[in-house]
């Protein structure tokens, strides 16, 4: 065995590594100072692995092509690793609760671990490998969501993201045993090559379809996502809801458009389907909800459905809308999460909507950083969320049929809906009263920073061309 290989691994070496890193600080670190110095050791070292990503994405394969990398694959990594050392930012304060705090290395060795198998997943050229790095991701964040183990609701949604994570494993694994019969091989460009329009092939299409949908929360695969939202805790609500979110729609999108492109015209029915009804269904729903956990829950499953739209494309300009849309995501659902993580550990876990009233009045400058993270999520000009929704419904667009004009026109009328919703929690910290509203308070140095940075991404990412040039040049 050539194990000279794993240099073609840079990013997953280097993550392996620091893992090892954190494992031994936390072993050695004692007494009250550990969860400072392994929160500070794993931001740093999270910072200094995007920038690893960033420089090693050039094209490459190991393994005789079960791993396989290109600039596209290497972008996906970067976005996802600044999404994980954001939320290595806005869990301190929850990290030093003294119930937490004994655990700070666990919490940030399961989430290194989570990452490590994204970027595998990422980087499958063969379906095995594929399913080995989605395991590797699914089971740190089972026992993520389950890490607060004080609240009977983190119990309740551990237990029905696992199952519901086993179940649709099970489903995936099903459908791929039926490509594997009709092709004999588990290699993406091999399968792609033998496939063929049989009854096998396109059970095989939909139940591989039917598990990673699940990943991802559409419609209708979404039931577990807003109890596991509502108990998990608030930095691993944010986790789910970008980073992992975003690795598996890359991924899906990977794997249709190379693998399964001899049945584009079926799975491009399914995408139409799956992407209405993720949208209409996430907005009505968000509508109704009164607690904050579980309307940002329904929220991600609606822009689950957006970022579906870029797969339709495709293309070029498909696969840099995608990436364009997780980066913007990240920055405006992590601001979010990071004020309701700010509230909930200063004012004993409120996170009703109700809490909020009034909330401009005592923290006018976390309610302004919410609103316009709220903005961008809803898609209103000049924030950066308008220009990753236009892109995604232009590289839908492109795909040219009446359907898929269709699905566009259905996706606009559901942005005026989400618009309404959004602007409930804006209602409620600007102009409705509260006989009680939440105390002053004053944010940690890393929750700033994280703020700053989700905030500097909403103002400024959809007015600097590079970085849409960047992902472009990436996804040729």
């Amino acid at each position: 065995m050539n194990y000279g290989q794993f240099l073609n691994m840079i990013p997953e070496a280097t993550l392996v590594a620091i893992l090892i890193i954190v494992f031994f600080a936390d072993l050695i670190g004692k007494g009250a100072k550990k969860v400072q110095t392994v929160s500070l050791l794993s931001g740093v070292l999270l910072l200094a692995q995007t920038f690893v990503c960033a420089f090693a994405s050039e094209p490459t394969s190991a393994f005789g092509g079960l791993y396989v990398t290109t600039p596209a694959v290497g972008v996906m990594k970067v976005i996802l690793t600044l999404g994980t050392f954001i939320v290595a930012l806005m869990a301190q304060p929850w990290l030093v609760r003294a119930d937490v705090s004994n655990k700070v290395g666990e919490f940030y060795e399961l989430i290194l671990s989570t990452l490590l198998g994204m970027y595998v997943m990422m980087s499958s050229g063969n379906f095995l490998m594929f399913f080995l790095g989605l395991e590797m991701a699914s089971v740190p964040l089972a026992c993520l969501v389950a890490f607060d183990k004080l609240k009977k609701q983190s119990a309740e949604g551990a237990a029905k993201f696992i199952l519901t994570a086993t179940f649709s494993s099970g489903v995936m694994l099903y459908g791929i045993s039926f490509i594997y019969g009709a092709t004999g091989t588990l290699y993406f460009d091999d399968v792609a090559a033998r496939l063929s329009v049989t009854p096998l092939t396109l059970m095989g299409l939909v139940f591989f379809f039917s598990g990673l949908g699940f990943k991802i929360s559409l419609v209708p695969f979404h039931f577990w996502t807003a109890d596991t939202y509502q108990g998990a805790p608030t930095p691993v609500t944010g986790y789910l809801s970008v980073v992992s979110k975003g690795a598996a729609a890359f991924t899906l999108m990977t794997i249709l458009t190379k693998t399964f492109a001899p049945l584009t015209e079926y799975w491009d029915y399914m995408l139409y389907i799956v992407i209405v009804l993720s949208i209409t269904v996430a907005n009505l729903f968000a509508i109704r909800q009164s607690e904050l956990k579980r309307f940002m829950a329904f929220s991600s499953i609606s822009q689950a459905g957006y970022i579906m739209l870029a797969v339709i494309g495709s293309s070029q300009y498909g696969v840099t809308a995608l990436m364009y849309y997780v980066l913007i995501y990240v920055v405006a659902n992590m601001s979010v999460f990071t004020v309701i993580n700010v509230v909930e550990h200063n004012n004993g876990g409120a996170t009703r909507m109700s809490d909020y009233n009034g909330f401009y009045q005592t923290n006018p400058r976390l309610a302004f950083l919410m609103t316009l993270a709220l903005f961008s999520l809803a898609g209103i000009p000049p924030f950066a969320g308008m220009f990753s929704k236009f892109f995604v419904f232009m590289a839908a667009a492109q795909q040219g049929s009446f359907w898929a004009y269709f699905v566009v026109f259905i996706a606009l009328i559901n942005t005026v809906v989400s618009l309404y919703y959004y602007l409930l929690i804006v209602k409620a910290m600007y102009i409705k009263p509260s006989d009680h509203p939440l105390p002053t308070f004053r944010s940690d140095c890393n929750t700033r920073l994280a703020l700053a940075l989700c905030t500097a991404g909403i103002a400024f990412f959809g007015l600097c061309s590079y970085i849409y040039d960047w992902l472009f040049a990436a996804a040729a």
